[in-house]
This record gives C-alpha cells, structure tokens and sequence, in this order.
C-alpha cells in the first residue's frame, strides 16, 4: 500500500431511529464510553471536543429514552462528583457494538461486492 492509497473498504454505520426525534449511535455510545472511563461528564466531553453542557444535553436525552437512566451523577465527596454508568448503560453499550459487530458480519458480502466495482479515486 503506497502512502497516495486511501483506505476504501465499506463500512456501515449503526443508527438506531427511535421516533418521533431521539437516536441512538456510535456518538452517545462513544460518550457513555468515555464517562465510564472518565467517571466524569465533562472529561468526557473534553475527550470527545465537545462542551460540557452538549455532553451533558446527551447525557439527559440518553437517560430519557429509556426506562432507566444510563448514567447517574456521584455526588461530591473529596474528590467532588462524577458520574458512572448504570448496569443499564453497561449492558447498553455492550449490546450496541455487539449490533455492530452482527451488523458489520451480515453485510460483509455485499459490501465486499460493492466495493469491488468503486470507480477508482479521481
């Protein structure tokens, strides 16, 4: 592979529509990833470049779209607060990249095929 070759392997996205405007994909899961790492809703946002208050408009949207939350606030101590995942997020997380990973696995022919017949970079 010369360093001009770009990576052109197909990859589909995981995007789950819950109607009328909530969704569910790889940004909140990437987040409730990093706030597990984290233990904090800011670092996590800083981690993603994004400001506290989206991080924590996600964070709200996420624990609204269920019947229990993700994520649950720790409150101060010496160290101040935080937050962490629920069982619930946890398992969340766990079943979403295991939809990607089915999902990736399911389509692997087909887009082995399409991306046999890409047009070559321009």
């Amino acid at each position: 592979m010369t360093s001009n070759t770009i990576n052109r392997d197909l990859a589909p996205i995981l995007r789950i529509d819950f109607p009328p405007a909530d969704r569910l994909g790889r940004g909140k899961i990437a987040l409730l990833e990093h706030i597990r790492e984290t233990g904090s809703i800011s670092a996590a946002g800083r981690a993603m470049d994004m400001s506290y208050r989206r991080a924590w408009l996600l964070v709200d949207a996420l624990n609204r779209m269920f019947d229990e939350p993700a994520v649950e606030p720790q409150r101060g101590g010496k160290q101040g607060g935080g937050a962490q995942l629920t069982a619930f997020g946890e398992q969340l997380v766990a079943r979403f990249r295991a939809m990607e990973v089915r999902l990736e696995d399911a389509l692997a022919d087909d887009l082995a095929w399409l991306n046999a017949r890409r047009a070559p970079p321009s």
